[in-house]
């Protein structure tokens, strides 16, 4: 099935001109000077015309050389001078046009930055990380290219190839016509050669992309190819990938290589056609021995923008190309986003927290992960969520910040539909550590006041303690200036876990969700924990999820979920007495009561 092209407002190349707010006249000086320097690589074969008509092959050339020799010299410094002015405005112009494609560069790089920031989960989980990665940096350069090099080489093409064909035209349109007659033919050849490799750049694309992808799951997942004794394998798998691509890339230059024959075949008829035809023109006196010097000189001016021509289509497909895939992320828009007159509430909530009959399903799925969930949750209260694995618990606590949409129902802070509030606003007032923790190559400091860079070195020390992380910090070879590996490389799980923690609690939100962030610290570590979180010296309420029931036993609510719905609601007390589900799970873990 043909995959379906997507519409953009723009095409790609008024997309490029868009980006180009700012270099917009440079971008425009700089094509006026591409023409202004291929006009004047006619100057040396005119005027080496003219010395040959004037001082060699002309009836007068006897007198000039006697009488006008400041004629000579002028034309000829006049040769030399332009030819100097010429390399100085082939060297100003190949900075502008380089000028240009770096700040437009800049410009859009910044901007997919952005808008991959902004984008909700969906998003991730549909695009691959080594995707992203690509479009960031290969394809991108593809568009920087596009600009220095494939824009001056086109109009480099069309400005020499027209200027070369006028002048030929008013020396002799006989000799003109004869040589441009070859032009339609490799036009011909050329335009075949587009429509072959057009899709293969496509494809080129794709499998860098793939490479790209095994390349980063392989660095990232490091640990666990070297637990499994899997190098082997995964070179295998990137070698499979690596020879795809050079296959791809083989295959599509060699088109070009088979191509370019035909079209020097068809260039290498002019100087033949020169040597017949204006032969023959100059015999029978219809053309000056300066005018078949000039034109002589001059044909390399027609033949190489049809030599380039192939090269030039070949750059422009790849821009075409990596050009779709950036533009697909610019123009993409996340589905999760402020509505129209959104709260951009200022200060804290109170965080009264309601689920109203809310249910989801991954847009993937045909199963709901949640089905008609409801509950009340009053601030500063705490509550365990507890239940088998994959039966919607980090679903549920992830519709809370609006990671994703709820399918059908409501949810509320504070009596207010999540929906009505800006992103920020109700962002900023939710500390969240997931049970994947993600700590970034920085000191633990850092890591710690990420979500409050203004945060004072007091106050992180107050969130590593409340988090039991103090203790181990102090050990570190420069304390919280220790600069930890990328992902936290160099701590242990529960070490981890602890800076995760610290990291919410250093914001002091006013909803606090704690998914599982307690599994693989020790049970010692876990009471510490649960006793700074019951005596905060901030107001919050507290979602945890659980797996411990030491870690929910102390909750003003546990609730217990199973296959997407809420089973049992009440104290420890309260569930172990109705003897369900909950009290299955005590018996289990502590043997009794």
């Amino acid at each position: 099935m043909q995959k379906e092209e997507k519409k953009y407002p723009l095409s790609r190349l008024g997309w490029l001109w868009e980006n180009m707010k700012g270099s917009r006249v440079l971008f425009i000086i700089a094509i006026a000077g591409t023409v202004a320097y291929n006009v004047m690589q006619l100057v040396v074969p005119y005027y080496s015309g003219r010395i040959v008509d004037l001082f060699l092959s002309g009836p007068d050339a006897a007198t000039n050389i006697a009488t006008r020799q400041d004629l000579f010299y002028q034309l000829l410094f006049t040769m030399v001078g332009l030819t100097l002015l010429r390399t100085l405005l082939v060297y100003l112009d190949c900075m502008a046009y380089e000028h240009v494609s770096q700040r437009t560069l800049y410009r859009v790089r910044n901007f997919l930055y952005d808008k991959i920031q902004r984008q909700d989960m969906t998003f991730y989980s549909t695009y691959r990380t080594g995707d992203l990665m690509t479009r960031v940096t290969g394809d991108l350069d593809a568009l920087r290219h596009m600009i220095a090099w494939v824009v001056r080489a086109i109009i480099e093409a069309f400005s020499l190839f027209t200027a070369t064909a006028v002048c030929f035209f008013v020396i002799s349109w006989k000799m003109a016509l004869s040589l441009l007659a070859v032009a339609p033919l490799v036009f011909i050849v050329i335009f075949r050669f587009r429509r072959r490799v057009a899709p293969m750049h496509a494809k080129l694309r794709e499998k860098f992309a793939q490479m790209n992808t095994i390349a980063q799951e392989n660095i990232a997942g490091n640990r666990v190819v070297k637990a499994f004794v899997r190098e082997s394998h995964e070179e295998e798998k990137f070698d499979r990938a690596n020879r795809e691509y050079r296959d791809t890339n083989m295959e599509t230059s060699m088109m070009w290589v088979r191509t370019q024959p035909v079209v020097e075949s068809f260039v290498d008829l002019l100087p033949v056609i020169m040597l017949a035809v204006g032969g023959f023109f100059l015999i029978r006196g219809e053309m000056t021995m300066g005018e078949y010097v000039t034109i002589s000189g001059l044909i390399w001016a027609i033949a190489n923008p049809m030599r380039m021509m192939g090269n030039i289509l070949n750059e422009f497909q790849r821009f075409a190309a990596a050009g779709d895939k950036v533009m697909e992320i610019y123009y993409s828009e996340p589905k999760i986003h402020d509505n129209p007159g959104s709260i951009d509430k200022e200060g804290h909530f109170e965080g009264k927290i309601e689920f109203r009959n809310v249910s989801f399903r991954y847009e993937d799925g045909d199963m709901p992960v949640l089905n008609d969930i409801s509950f009340v949750i009053e601030p500063q209260q705490t509550i365990a969520i507890m239940g088998e694995t994959g039966c919607g618990k980090t679903t549920l606590i992830n519709l809370i910040p609006r990671f994703h949409e709820v399918s059908s129902g409501e949810i509320l802070i504070d009596d207010v539909p999540v929906q009505d509030y800006t992103l920020h606003s109700l962002r900023k007032n939710i500390g969240l550590a997931n049970q994947d923790v993600l700590l970034y190559s920085d000191t633990i400091e850092g890591n710690i006041a990420y979500g409050d860079v203004n945060l004072s070195l007091k106050e992180v020390m107050k969130s590593a303690k409340l988090s039991a992380a103090s203790a181990f910090i102090s050990r570190m070879p420069e304390g919280y200036d220790t600069v930890v590996g990328e992902r936290g490389v160099g701590l242990s799980g529960g070490q981890k876990q602890r800076i995760s923690l610290a990291r919410a609690l250093a914001v002091k939100p006013s909803i606090l969700i704690l998914d599982d962030t307690t599994s693989a610290v020790d049970m010692e570590t876990e009471k510490e924990i649960q006793d700074a979180l019951r005596h905060l010296d901030f107001p919050a309420t507290k979602l945890i999820i659980a797996q411990r029931v030491s870690t929910a036993r102390t909750a003003d609510r546990i609730m217990m979920m199973r296959d997407g719905h809420i089973v049992e609601s009440g104290t420890h007390d309260e569930l172990v007495a109705l003897g369900g589900y909950y009290n299955e799970l005590v018996q289990l873990q502590e043997g009794g009561i």
